[in-house]
């Protein structure tokens, strides 16, 4: 049985380490032009190489974005970036605009091209359309359910790969082409510079008279009316598979390493249970209470077993529900002293109770028994910052582990 990949977003370079070392198959991610999120760092040519070069010694692959509604001036520099990301090793384009489709064919005959879910593809006559064209993958729009992607799978060639999002925010606009951001900020959403209006607060007005305003809902709070839940689909692993789906795609190319590492680990969790007995597969709770511990909102099923209705929507608020702080990335160790050295994200204290996370295994319980700062200092408490501390644990810890505590809040991240 051809196993299903697991992809992950990548917004740096850091990012792309802790997707391939906690379980993923493939990354996507954006060069400094030409992709749908410029508000990530993104990666320079450099570092794009040095990920690529990461992934290919681990038998991984990555996938570049260039999927912006381009203007004409704007694909002066496509050919000579095309060229580069081929010389670099990139495994795959991510495309959704005919033009740029176009320009990599000719440019790069041999480059493997993924339609992107910007070209809303909901059909198998627009797959066929774009696999008789040259493209390998084709990534479905969001706005389809298991049955319809079922039905497309049936219709298209077995070699084309269908893409899908499982799990990540869901936009409120249909496959993403919005256009609020533009007309509200002058930030072009499908040019990969979305301000997200669609979690901003609002009241909704009917004007009674000149100059009088009433609300139109009354009795509940019901500002936030764009505002859809997260998606999440690791609790239907049996028919995503069955639905034909080859590549599971979580969001997040602007979330942080920890949301990374914990998503990209729970699935890959479920989906290697899933194989090693597919027929009497179960589904595990605790791979669920893993991805709630990172940064979300309230959760859904988006479109795959019917159209959204007001429960996918969070009326209420716009905030992640954060119930454990990333406090940190294990870098290494001080042999000499017996101490981790960390990479701390959040504040830490001595006597704190963590948890320790690392890839493919049980989370582990431990308790941060002396601190002391990069130059060996001891330390009681370690304020927020990007720095180094070396701790001493009750437990033994393992590089790129991460380390976190619960703290049960809610917060706009």
């Amino acid at each position: 049985m051809k196993k299903v990949e697991l992809l992950a977003p990548a917004g740096d370079l850091e990012r792309l380490k802790i997707a391939f070392t906690y379980g993923a198959d493939a990354v996507y991610l954006g060069g400094e032009i030409f992709g749908m999120r410029s508000a990530a760092k993104n990666f320079t040519i450099e570092e794009m190489a040095e990920g690529i070069a990461f992934a290919h010694e681990r038998g991984k692959q990555v996938f570049v974005t260039i999927n912006i509604i381009p203007r004409n001036e704007e694909l002066d520099q496509l050919k000579d970036y095309l060229l580069e990301l081929d010389r670099i090793g990139v495994d795959a384009v991510i495309v959704s605009d005919p033009g740029v489709f176009t320009i990599v064919k000719e440019t790069l005959p041999n480059m493997e091209i993924h339609i992107s879910t910007q070209a809303s593809t909901t059909n198998a006559s627009a797959a066929n359309f774009w696999y008789n064209q040259g493209a390998k993958r084709v990534v479905m729009a969001r706005e389809l359910s298991f049955k319809e992607i079922k039905e497309l799978r049936d219709n298209c060639p077995e070699d084309m790969d269908i893409e899908a999002f499982v799990h990540g925010a869901m936009c409120m606009s249909y496959s993403g082409k919005c256009v609020i951001s533009n007309y509200t900020t002058g930030r072009d959403a499908n040019r990969g510079a979305c301000a997200q209006p669609c979690r901003w607060k609002y009241t909704l007005v009917d004007e009674v008279s000149p100059g009088k305003f009433e609300k139109v809902v009354e009795g509940i709070d019901s500002s936030f009316f764009f505002n859809s839940k997260d998606l999440c689909m690791i609790e239907y692993i049996p028919q995503i598979i069955e639905s034909g789906i080859t590549s599971l795609k979580i969001e997040g190319r602007m979330k942080t390493a920890y949301y990374v590492a914990t998503t990209v680990r729970a699935y890959r969790m479920a989906l290697d249970e899933y194989y090693k007995d597919p027929e009497n597969f179960k589904f595990n709770p605790m791979w669920l209470d893993e991805l709630k511990k990172g940064s979300h909102r309230d959760y859904c099923t988006g479109f795959y077993f019917n159209r959204p209705d007001a429960d996918a929507h969070n009326y209420e608020s716009a905030s992640y529900i954060r119930n454990y702080d990333f406090i940190g990335i294990v870098r290494g160790h001080d042999e000499e002293n017996d101490l981790v050295i960390v990479e701390q994200r959040n504040k830490m204290n001595v006597g704190d109770k963590i948890e320790v996370i690392g890839p493919f295994k049980e989370t582990i319980h431990a308790n941060i028994l002396d601190m002391y700062n990069e130059v060996g200092e001891p330390i009681e408490s370690a304020p927020h910052a990007r720095q180094i501390v070396k701790m001493k644990l009750d437990i033994k810890v393992e590089k790129d582990y991460m380390l976190r505590k619960p703290i049960m809040t809610k917060s706009i991240i």
